[in-house]
């Protein structure tokens, strides 16, 4: 038996990646140890997705070495892929045993490792280029977490000026609906009642395959094959939510009134540049129809401040922008030059201390956003998925249907249950609760 340590960055795709790793590792007789435990096998998943990614990855790999000096290593993930060379050329892993999976390669990682091999080859990278079918890697276990990360797709061929991932993740490949199904009734079998629908472009799910699936009806069937799982979608570009969805979202009460949409600059000129697929009258069009649709959804927005050739009147136009839609809350980012991308090569970039000042602007108009959007549900009785551990405070605390952070009191039976809430007050970035034990549906707890 070998112990095997698992370090993960960047996206939940990585986290899936690493969930199977760790099943495969446990099936094979494998113990998988926490951080700071000795370990035989080190596994870290590396992230590429802006240069401080790939920093915080070369600083992993040599706290890695560090760590377990004699623990065989397991190099992969975003960085990997697009850095293997500069990798194999740290200094601190000459003479060390260590292999670097490329991302389409992921399926032979727990092999590779626990069979040992002092004439193995190091570098096992493949053609991400070329890769045509996505790498099978089931899950039984998502740690200790109460929902699961479900991966149905891998891939982006979108080409966004700013973004390493299509050079690092390949083409688009997607899961077949039978094997999606099967993981996401594994999921159900082990006890967790929420599942997030993952992948690097969510919405070319089935574009490869020969199924006549696209996203709206691989949920359609997920919803009805396991209608006790309840189903979050972790994000669809503007352009791919269809009345279909909506109807469905509308309908069935297992796919969460919850939307993630990346917009990335709210003026037309700057998503140009960027290669966004899309202006901001047809952004602010899906908005208004997905809350007409559903007008508690929560809707959240990605937007990169100081894009190169980003003027003031640029980010005015995206701060008025913002402000002048009905979203719930923003994930802004200041924008990263990655080396090999297009917008790499423009040489109009913003100041730093510019594209700080307009970073803070807007998470301050995040923070504003977000709070109108729960004082709006007071008062509201909600579902609300109980996670397996108390706040620092003693509280209960999950998240509603529609993504609202829920603290209450109740009983440690209640964990990991689907309970009905009503939402009494607001308790700085979080709403309090009490629950509903007499509520309509006669059920506080649905396991």
């Amino acid at each position: 038996m070998k112990r095997v340590l698992l370090t993960t960055l960047g996206c939940k795709v990585n986290q899936y990646e690493s969930a199977a790793f760790r099943t495969s590792f446990t099936e094979a007789g494998h113990m998988v140890v926490r951080q700071g435990e000795e370990a035989d096998i080190v596994v870290i998943n590396t992230c590429a997705v802006t240069a401080n990614a790939g920093a915080q990855s070369r600083n992993a790999v040599r706290q890695a070495v560090r760590n377990n000096p004699d623990a065989r290593l397991m190099i992969t993930g975003c960085y990997a892929e697009i850095a293997a060379e500069q990798l194999s050329q740290l200094e601190e892993l000459a003479g060390r045993d260590f292999s670097i999976i490329g991302n389409s390669k992921k399926d032979i990682l727990v092999p590779t490792a626990v069979e040992y091999d002092v004439e193995m080859q190091q570098m096992l990278l493949g053609a991400i280029n070329e890769a045509s079918e996505i790498c099978r890697l089931p899950v039984r276990q998502f740690g200790d977490r109460t929902r699961a990360y479900l991966r149905i797709q891998d891939g982006c061929e979108s080409f966004c000026t700013y973004c390493i991932v299509p050079y690092t993740r390949g083409p688009s490949r997607s899961l077949p609906i039978g094997e999606v199904i099967s993981q996401a009734k594994t999921f159900a079998e082990e006890g967790y009642q929420e599942l997030v629908l993952t992948g690097i472009h969510l919405g070319y799910y089935g574009r490869d395959l020969d199924e006549g699936m696209d996203i709206t009806r691989l949920i359609d069937r997920l919803s009805l094959e396991t209608p006790h799982v309840r189903y979050r979608i972790s994000s669809l570009e503007p352009t791919e939510i269809t009345d279909h969805l909506l109807d469905l979202m509308e309908t069935r009460n297992n796919i969460m009134p919850h939307f993630h949409i990346p917009l990335q600059s709210g003026d037309d000129e700057i998503l140009s540049r960027m290669n966004r697929k899309y202006t901001t009258a047809e952004f602010r069009a899906v908005v208004e129809k997905c809350l007409a649709k559903l007008p508690e959804a929560a809707i959240g927005i990605d937007i990169l401040a100081g894009f190169p050739g980003e003027t003031e009147q640029h980010f005015t136009n995206t701060r008025d922008f913002l402000a002048s839609i009905g979203c719930t809350y923003l994930h802004v980012f200041p924008y990263s030059r990655r080396p090999g991308t297009v917008a790499a090569s423009y040489n109009d970039d913003v100041p730093k201390s510019v594209k700080d000042r307009r970073v803070a602007e807007l998470r301050k108009l995040g923070t504003q956003k977000k709070d109108i959007f729960h004082k709006r549900q007071v008062g509201r009785i909600v579902p609300v998925l109980v996670e397996g551990k108390r706040d620092s405070d003693g509280f209960l605390k999950g998240f509603s249907d529609n993504y609202v952070p829920v603290r209450f009191k109740g009983e440690d039976t209640l964990k990991k249950c689907i309970v009905q809430v009503q939402l009494t007050e607001i308790d700085g970035a979080q709403v309090k609760g009490e629950i509903c034990r007499n509520h309509e549906s006669g059920n506080n707890c649905h396991r």
